[in-house]
């Protein structure tokens, strides 16, 4: 049975397949999102195919609207953002290769959302994100601020965190 996992207020993913290679799932978007922090994935490439309704996709500063059939590769590497700011829900496939740990990442960040540690906007806190970027940051980092600066002050955010009861791992 197909086990679906809360990313955000607005987003789901839907395990379909989950192998060494290559994790696939099915992602829905609730209408009336917000962008997500952009983002990238150090050392995974991820390809998007819509399946129904719109979604905004910034890559590189660049904005675009995909609707039902477009497809688009993300190298690993590049800053991106995706999110549904229209009325009605979206759908798309969305592969990431290789797997990695993406599937503990959203696994974790599922169990947020279950414990009921997010804002109201249904985003993890600095302190949890300190945590959780620090344990993920093989499989997903922020864009910005640079790692420099990002890598020391995610782990003093971390460090509270663990403080504060949160943990990356179940």
């Amino acid at each position: 049975m197909a086990e679906t996992l809360r990313l955000t207020g607005s987003e789901t993913v839907t395990i379909r397949e989950s192998l060494p290679e290559l994790l696939e799932v099915e992602g829905s978007w609730e209408g009336g999102g917000k962008p997500p922090p952009a983002h990238y994935h150090p050392d995974q490439d991820e390809h998007f195919e819509m399946l129904e309704g719109q979604l905004k996709l910034k890559v590189k500063g660049e904005e675009h609207e995909l609707g039902p059939g477009a497809r688009v590769d993300i190298p690993s590497g590049t800053p991106h953002q995706m999110w549904n700011p229209y009325d009605a829900p979206a759908r798309a496939t969305w592969q990431t290769r290789p797997a990695l740990r993406t599937e503990d990442w959203f696994r974790a960040i599922d169990r947020l959302h279950k414990q009921g540690r997010v804002g109201r906007n249904g985003m993890p806190g600095p302190l949890a994100f300190g945590v959780f970027l620090s344990e993920y940051r093989d499989v997903f980092r922020l864009a910005s601020p640079p790692d420099v600066v990002a890598r020391p002050l995610l782990g003093v955010l971390g460090l509270i965190g663990i403080m504060r009861g949160y943990r990356a791992r179940a």
